[in-house]
This record gives structure tokens, sequence and C-alpha cells, in this order.
């Protein structure tokens, strides 16, 4: 429980902080989102644009046989002249008539005869304030509205305005404003809907059209302050400044286009104009009138034409609110936060992709499906930087605590028991507990004479060999080395790792190390050295097991208890008996079955006597183990029912 506490800890804190920066909007962050935003719009390609809106373009291919821009203003009456009479429904003229001109009669005869025509107004919101007394700008803006949330949250305000000159504009009486404002990075994502000027809101050139086209009249355009704007029965949500995001339906070219120069020279089908909404605008390299979107580099008048079609198709992109992103990252994170302690740093990696994975999904669809714009730089990054934070400190702990177990344990068990605690550290409580084992005690014979008739060289040299070859044996059985009394050998099977076979295996380790120490004698011997005997008793039963000692000064991994002072007992009485091994009663009940069942061959257990030995109220039945020839089937001979032999010392 307390492994995962901190890191889950660790993780919902993470979550929060990114939940506050969506609140307070962090830069990073949102630029990430738009990079994502502008990804969205690459991977959805191009859309079938709509069929309503067409582009009579000022290209380079008409700047060659025409002349260089500005052209005189009769060449654009006459274009106005051919567009009404193929029968265009709206006029869209994005081009400024701000300065007057000799031909301005004729363009202001062929606005007023086609009827349909709007021209742009050029907001300035940095210059000097000033005050527009024609009444035709008012005239255009929106009628009808609810104001009220522009208290606190405000529009975006003009400080100017630049008009069409007074004859031309008269001759239209149609404006909208043609301003864009692109996004901190440079790209156009959004659509300024309606600006501020003078206490009044006018609507944007692509507002104007769409309403034209649907034969509205300007009482059926409704500015809502704060959320959109009603259309009829179309309503374009806004954000709280009012604006739209543009609906983008491709890249450059996926709208048609028709050369200015085709309908000068007559070469256009009326069929491709007829009932449309025509702009008209430059799009030659040389007149720069070239914005950066999250498609491509594309004129601006396509910009209007992908707006005027999102609004006659109601193809409308809105933003999840800020609360609801706030939800996502804290449901997401937090989620995520609770599975990622679970899980090792391979796994938590997979889970981290399938995480992110699934969000970009999620969002993805929503964008390509439902036009939904759901943030994903907050939660991804949440989720991203939570599992490297998580990872990092976990792995800083547990290998804290892993050099920890490593060092504690590395002087008792096998390197893969160690490897085997560090993976599950829960199996090796460093408190003490009550556990069943087995325990072996060893001693070698007669080693205080024989330590006082040899040179203490000879005595460490022979000692070393001993206890090396009994250690390696335990290890090679998976015992504890529990602990070295000078010549005596402690170890124990049954923990730290829990072992249902911990008797077996103990049996087996000693019938091994009689083994090896019969090899050991006749080596000794061979080399002219007086050999070692010893005794090795076992019992089996339940004992306290823990780090036992003064706490950061010197600690034991170790048992103690009634049966491991039982088994140092029964090693001692292997003198009495000259037996080599002797095992309990407990032991042998414990590996009974297995000789029953011919699991354990070669192995006679014989009844040797039912002893009191002190500690141990109930007498406790000891018996010798030795091994048989090679092919010879185990056999227990019981102890016989009689008075229980009394010792008072080991």
């Amino acid at each position: 429980m307390r492994k995962t506490l901190i890191p889950t800890i660790i993780g919902i804190i993470i979550t929060l902080i990114f939940a506050a920066f969506a609140l307070i909007k962090f830069v990073p962050l949102e630029r990430l989102e738009l990079l994502l935003y502008d990804v969205r719009y690459t991977i959805k390609g191009k859309e079938a644009p709509s069929k309503e809106v067409v582009i009579v373009a000022i290209d380079d291919k008409s700047l060659e046989k025409i002349g260089r821009w500005p052209w005189d203003r009769s060449r654009i009456a006459s274009i106005i002249d051919s567009l009404a009479d193929m029968g265009a429904k709206v006029i869209v003229v994005d081009i400024a008539f701000s300065e007057p001109s000799k031909d301005d009669d004729m363009l202001s005869v062929s606005i007023k005869k086609a009827g349909n025509v709007i021209l742009p107004i050029v907001f300035d919101f940095w210059g000097e304030k000033g005050k527009i007394t024609e009444d035709i700008l008012y005239d255009n803006a929106f009628p009808m509205g609810r104001h009220d949330m522009f208290k606190t949250h405000q529009p975006i305000s003009a400080r100017n305005a630049l008009l069409p000159i007074k004859k031309i504009a008269s001759s239209s009486k149609i404006l909208g404003h043609i301003n864009m404002i692109p996004d901190k990075d440079g790209s156009l994502r959004h659509e300024i809907m309606a600006i501020k000027f003078d206490e009044e809101m006018l609507p944007s050139i692509d507002l104007q059209a769409a309403r034209l086209f649907m034969d509205l009249p300007m009482e059926a355009m409704i500015l809502k302050a704060t959320e959109g704007i009603q259309l009829g029965d179309t309503f374009i949500p806004t954000d709280i400044w009012g604006r739209a995001l543009i609906h983008y339906y491709g890249p450059a070219g996926t709208f048609p286009y028709i050369s200015a120069l085709d309908v000068i020279e007559k070469k256009v089908a009326s069929s491709d104009v007829k009932g449309r909404i025509v702009l008209l605008g430059a799009t030659a390299v040389g007149i720069y009138d070239l914005r950066v979107t999250p498609m491509d580099i594309m004129p601006g008048i396509e910009k209007h034409a992908n707006v005027i079609a999102s609004i006659l198709n109601k193809d409308f992109v809105r933003k999840i609110t800020n609360l609801t992103n706030m939800m996502i990252i804290l449901i997401s994170g937090i989620i995520f936060s609770l599975l990622i302690v679970r899980l090792k740093a391979v796994s938590g990696a997979i889970l981290s992709s399938v995480f992110i994975g699934a969000l970009y999904l999620i969002t993805h669809y929503f964008f390509f499906r439902k036009h939904l714009w759901i943030d994903l730089s907050y939660s991804g990054t949440s989720i991203l930087i939570t599992y490297l934070v998580v990872t990092a400190f976990r792995y800083a702990t547990e290998e804290r605590y892993a050099k920890r177990i490593r060092g504690m344990f590395s002087s008792y068990v096998t390197e893969r028991v160690v490897n085997e605690l560090i993976k599950n550290p829960n199996l090796a409580r460093l408190g003490g507990e009550r556990r069943e084992i087995t325990v072996l005690f060893s001693d070698v014979r007669g080693f205080t004479t024989f330590s006082e008739q040899h040179a203490p060289e000879q005595v460490v040299t022979i000692l070393n060999e001993y206890l090396g070859e009994m250690t390696n044996i335990i290890f090679q059985w998976e015992g504890t080395l529990d602990k070295f009394v000078g010549d005596e050998i402690v170890a124990f099977w049954g923990a730290p790792l829990p072992q249902e076979n911990h008797a077996e295996l103990a049996v087996r380790c000693t019938l091994h190390m009689a083994k090896r120490l019969n090899e050991l004698q006749e080596k000794w011997k061979s080399e002219g050295r007086v050999p070692l005997y010893a005794g090795f008793g076992l019992n089996t039963g339940e004992v306290i097991v823990g780090n036992i000692g003064a706490e950061g000064k010197k600690m034991d991994y170790t048992v103690i208890g009634d049966n491991v002072n039982l088994g140092a007992r029964v090693e001692g009485l292997t003198r009495k008996y000259s037996a080599d091994m002797i095992i309990t009663g407990s032991t042998l009940d414990a590996i009974r079955n297995l000789i029953a069942e011919h699991k354990m061959w070669q192995l006679k257990v014989e009844g040797l006597d039912r002893v009191a030995v002190k500690g141990k109220a109930e007498p406790v039945a000891i018996y010798a183990l030795s091994s048989l020839k090679e092919g010879e089937e185990s056999f227990i001979i019981e102890c016989e029912e009689k008075e229980a032999v009394i010792f008072s010392e080991k």
C-alpha cells in the first residue's frame, strides 16, 4: 500500500497542476495545442467544397495580360457587369475603394445595377480614434442583439474605419469588414464575426454574403454576445470575443477558381456563375494577399470562401469549454495515476502510449465527425509527465530499496532469491513474523581439540574449505544461511521466500552435505591432513523470523524461538547417539508422504528415541537419517513406545 501511495499522490498532484494550467491558459501548452489542431487539418485533407461559392481571381495570368495592379476601376466595373449578366446571386468584392478615381462613376453604376454587391470595410485597431459620419456604415450594423454580456467580456473593438468612398459605398449599401487577426503563431484560425466600433457591432463581409444569399433581411441577423450569431435558422457559435473557428475545406485551390481575365474576355460559361456567391479578389503572388492557415498558405479571398461555405452548410467547428477540458484532464489523469503505480516501467510505457493514443483517437474522431475541438495538449502532456516523474521516483526509491535488500540478504541466500525479493518486496517483511520453517544446525565434532593440535593457519584453511563447500550446497538447495558460529552452521528453509516443501529441501540438502563431507574427508586423508567430522540436526516448526539486532548498528535476518533451540539440541544429540544426521518427528511428518509415495529414494529413517529436552514439555521423537545404496527404496523405522529419555543440556 505504501509502495503505491506516494507515486499515486505524485500523479494526482501533476494532474491538478495541468488542470490549473488549463485554467490559466498556459502559453506553451496553448501553442502546442494549436500545432495539434493544425495536424488534424493536415490529416483530414480535402473535403468536397460548397458548390454555391466560386472565386474570380485577379491572378498572375490576368496581370500579365491587363497590366500590373491596381487596375482602372473600369476593369472592375466590367467584371461586375459580366458577373451580374451571368446571374451571380451575390458578388463579394474584396477590394478597397478608399481613394477617389476617374472611373468611380462607372463603377458606381455597375454596382448599383447589379444590386447584389457587397463591399469591404477595413477597421483600424491601433491608430487614432476616428468618427465616421456616413450613415451607411451604421445601417450595416447588427440591428438586433443581446449585448449585456459584453459588460464582462469586451468584444474586439476598432478605433477607426476605412470605407469605400461615399459614391461607391452608396451604390452598394451592403458593407462588411474584411479584417483578419491571426493567432500568436501567425496562423489564421478564427473569423471575427463582429467588430465593435462607435458603440455599434459590425458584421464580417462573409456573414453579410451568407445573409444575402439566404435572402434574409438585416433584422434576421441577431448577435448573442459571447455565444454566437443567429442567422435565420442557422446558429453560428462564437467565443466570448465574437470569433468563430474557420472550417477549412482544404488547402489552396479547393474552391473553384475563374480567372478575372476569362471573365473580361467572356470565356466563362454562365452555368459556372449563375445562382452562386462570387468572390472577386486578388490571388496573384505579387499582390501579397496571402494568409497562413492550418492547411497551408492561401489567398485571403479563399479564406472568405471557406467561411461563407461553412455558414451555408452549417459546418461549424466548436471548441470545448475550459471546464470540460479540465474535467477531461482530471478524469484521465487520476485514472492513469491509479493504474501506472501498479505497473513496471515497460508496462507503464505501454499504458501511457495506450492512454495518449486513445485520447488522440477520441479527439480526432470528434474533430472529423462532429467538428468538435477537444484539447489534447494538456491531458496528453499530463499523462506523459506523470509517467516520467512516477517512473523516475519509483526507480530512485526502488533502487534504494533493492540496494537495501541486496545488502541485507546477499550473504544469506542465492542471487536468484535476492532478485525475487527485490521484485516482490512483500515476500520479505523487514519486521518479525511467525512462519513455519525447517532449521538446520551443523557442528564440527571435536573442533576444540583439533584447534589446539594444529597451527592457526591450518585450522583456518581447512575450516574455510569446509564452510565454503557446505554453504554452496545450502544455496544449491535454496536454503537461507543464517550464521556461522565458529565451526557451527545455522541455516533454514521457508523464509524469506515461502517454500511449501521446506522440509524436503532441508533433508535433501543435509544428505548432500553429508555426502560432500565424506568426499572431503577422503581428500583430506589423501593430503595427509586430519579430516573433520560433523553432526547435522533438523527440526521443523513455527518460529519468529525477521531482522533482529540493534537498529542502525547491527541487524541480522535470523530465526528465533523454541523450535530453533530444539534444532540446536537435536544436533547435539548426534554425539550421544553416534548418528551423523538426526531429524525430529515434525520434520519426518513433513516428508512422510513423499517417502510413502516413493518420491524420496535411498533414504533410511530410523527411530532412535523419544527424548525430553530442555524447554519442551512433551517428549520429542528423534530419528537417525542416512543414505541407502543406489536403487534401494526409502523406508522408515518408527520409534519404540517407551519412556522418554531426559537430557538437561544441549
